[in-house]
């Protein structure tokens, strides 16, 4: 089975910057260094947005910095913290769409990825996700050209989780989006950030993964509204196994203590 690793919801400050006095370089060094370890047979690692928290140069050049030398091929996405300026000036070959989205199709063996770019710039729907006309049409062409098993993977989970306050800035098209991939028998799962929490869910028949994030989480406050709220629980990443047809989905706490793995 192919392997995948996946992390989102970076949210790279600037060198001596912290969250909830975290240090997401760190945190995110911490994490490839134990992936690196752990699981070197990955094909492909795909980090889903919200790369850095402002969206800054020196955000991205911090990035840049730590994301080198990695020993498997990257996908980047971006989420609403980013900005595909700022982006693109940093990564300058990061694929994107014919309409400069960061959107892209990767094929690994009898697998496709297809990674969405739900970055929304309206200041009036600020941090919410948003699949417009030009980027829904260019999802289709993608499945159109190609009826091996997908995975789709994108920033802003399709449905409300329960966490109100980030529902309140989720995907504003989610029925749509959700709509047009039932349409296509090929797409076997779909994968999601931006809640900071590992979700796993079964919507419209779509089987969708929210991972948690390399640095904060959100508190198990269902119901409750905001978006800004954080705590201190382990860093974490996901591992994807996959033959296409079936897909089975790891979480891995990388923070909590390192254990020796025995016998009994």
């Amino acid at each position: 089975m192919a392997k995948i690793l996946v992390m989102t919801d970076l949210h790279i400050t600037p060198e001596g910057e912290t969250i909830i006095g975290l240090d997401p370089g760190a945190r995110l060094s911490a994490g490839l260094a134990h992936a690196a370890r752990t699981h070197p047979d990955a094909e492909r690692i795909v980090m889903m947005g919200d790369l850095t928290h402002h969206g800054a140069q020196q955000e991205y050049a911090r990035l840049k910095t730590l994301l080198a030398d990695l020993p498997w091929p990257i996908t980047l996405m971006i989420g609403n913290h980013d900005t595909r300026t700022g982006f693109r000036a940093a990564f300058p070959d990061a694929p994107t769409d014919a309409d400069g989205f960061v959107q892209s199709a990767i094929d690994l063996g009898d697998i496709r990825l297809i990674c969405l770019d739900t970055h929304e710039t309206d200041p009036a729907v600020q941090h919410s996700g948003l699949l417009c006309p030009a980027r829904l049409a260019w999802l289709v062409r993608e499945l159109e050209a190609d009826t091996k098993p997908c995975l789709i993977f994108l920033h802003h989970p399709p449905f409300d989780t329960g966490f109100s306050g980030m529902d309140h800035i989720g995907l504003m098209n989610a029925a749509e989006l959700r709509g047009m991939l039932t349409a296509y028998p090929q797409v076997k799962h779909v994968f999601a950030g931006h809640i900071h929490r590992t979700i796993t869910a079964s919507i419209d028949g779509l089987p969708i993964t929210v991972f948690k994030s390399p640095c904060h989480q959100m508190p198990m406050i269902l119901g409750q509204e905001g978006s800004g709220h954080s705590v201190d629980e382990p860093g974490a990443y996901g591992i994807i196994l996959t033959d296409g047809d079936n897909v089975v989905v790891h979480f891995e706490d990388f923070t909590l203590p390192f254990q020796v793995v025995g016998h009994y």
